[in-house]
């Protein structure tokens, strides 16, 4: 099938390589000449594990290309994904703009009968929106609710092997219907993986998924304060209640609070949307109550260590990006945490194998960045742990030990909280955990 992909984000890219990889002919079109040239050029704007070797062998062979001119790419494809940003509004509502310009660009451009899929994450009334805006389209233009599901990290295995594939179509339209059952045939070949509802149902499954997965982080972030209140450990009432299949094991880590480009923003365009319609999501609200609340956790246990005063105080940060496998920063903890500790005078170093030149880019030389963990621990009163990328899961305590100034580790994601740290000479405090 011939596909056309406006928007070279994350969704777009990881999408556009994906249909690529299955056979399909991809056009990926963005207005941005930079990122347009970087990616003919083979170079992938994010860290993504491999996204880049799925581009480079379909682009070798000619079925993912990239171009600028979004009107020439619209009007030779059968199927147009919308995959551009809807970034936050300052009311908590999403950003429509750039959706309906794709909108309104394929209702000026599409030359023949056509499937419009809305890929981005978008409220409720999204799908009749766009109705609208092509309704004056020479050729009838299909409008389809598609939204992704794909995490950072593991973005490209989620769209190879999805756990379910929602699309909202109107039930009457059997000319989308069948086109989107030909697109993602290859992907349920072993079993039917495509579940049907109606465009304002998959709208809303996007946006409950996600909220859903925000509640049950802040909710064993509370019980992790109720943990250090009460003496409990919270690693043992997660195993406990995660053993109940009513409930299951995941999203039930406690930590230093959700990020990314997802949770936040989702959490809050639900709460807008169902003000918009006359309800308080409570749940959700205080979902978002909790973790701007967790969010200062790290910097709140280190200036306990410090009696208050961290000024002058050279900090370690590992980690940067909001979690491990990618160099998303949006929304991290660790920002949170650094801002916290530049704002009270404190000097912070940090090392993200990753993220590293976003938080260059952010904070210029009001931080270190340093190339190596034990670069960044030297000589430092305190090392945080906010992101658990593989190397600080198990790292050599005895050389981190001899290169701190004093041996205090802050524990944001109780990676170390059974390594036996206070006989080995540290000072260790996880979140919720009594450690050892």
């Amino acid at each position: 099938m011939k596909i056309c992909i406006v928007g070279t984000g994350y969704v777009g890219l990881v999408s556009g390589a994906g249909f690529a990889e299955i056979g399909n002919a991809v056009v990926c079109a963005d207005v941005a000449e930079a990122k347009i040239d970087a990616l003919r050029a083979g170079q992938i704007p994010i860290f993504e594990p491999g996204l880049e070797a799925l581009v480079e062998r379909n682009t070798t062979q000619g079925r993912l290309t990239f171009t600028t001119d979004v009107a020439a790419a619209i009007a030779q494809c059968e199927l147009v994904f919308v995959a551009v940003g809807t970034p936050m509004r300052p009311d908590g509502g999403a950003d429509l703009s750039q959706v309906d310009a794709v909108a309104s660009a394929v209702a000026q451009h599409a030359t023949r009968e056509c499937v419009l899929v809305l890929k981005s994450t978008v409220p409720v009334g999204t799908n009749p929106r766009v109705r609208r805006l092509v309704a004056g389209a020479s050729h009838r233009v299909h409008v389809v609710s598609n939204p992704e599901f794909l995490k950072e990290g593991d973005a490209v295995a989620d769209f190879l092997r999805p756990d379910r594939i929602v699309v909202g179509v109107d039930p009457d339209d059997t000319f989308a219907r069948e086109a989107m059952a030909r697109l993602y045939h290859p992907l349920s070949l072993d079993q039917d993986r495509i579940v049907w509802m109606d465009p304002a149902s998959a709208e809303l499954t996007k946006y409950v998924s996600n909220v859903m997965l925000a509640m049950r982080i802040s909710f064993m972030n509370e019980i992790a304060t109720l943990c250090e209140r009460v003496g409990a450990d919270v690693h043992h009432v997660r195993h406990g209640v995660g053993s109940d299949v009513r409930i299951g094991p995941k999203f039930l880590y406690a930590g230093p609070g959700y990020g990314g480009s997802c949770f936040p923003k989702d959490v809050s365009a639900l709460v807008h949307t169902a003000r918009e319609h006359g309800l308080e999501l409570d749940l959700a609200v205080a979902t978002d109550q909790v973790n701007r609340r967790q969010k200062g956790v790290l910097f709140r246990k280190l200036r306990k260590h410090f009696d208050g005063d961290v000024r002058g105080r050279r900090i370690a940060v590992w980690g940067v990006a909001f979690k491990p496998r990618t160099d998303d920063i949006r929304d991290s903890a660790a920002l949170t945490l650094i801002d916290s500790l530049l704002s009270d005078g404190a000097q912070v170093v940090v090392h993200d194998p990753e993220a590293a030149a976003h938080a260059r880019a952010r904070y210029g030389d009001q931080i270190e960045i340093a190339s190596d963990p034990y670069e960044a621990a030297r000589g430092a009163e305190a090392l945080v742990l906010v992101t658990e990328w593989r190397p600080y899961q198990s790292p050599d305590f005895e050389r981190l030990r001899a290169e701190m100034k004093r041996p205090l580790l802050i524990d944001g994601r109780n990676i170390w909280s059974s390594y036996g740290l206070r006989a080995l000479g540290f000072s260790y405090e996880g979140i919720g955990v009594r450690g050892t």
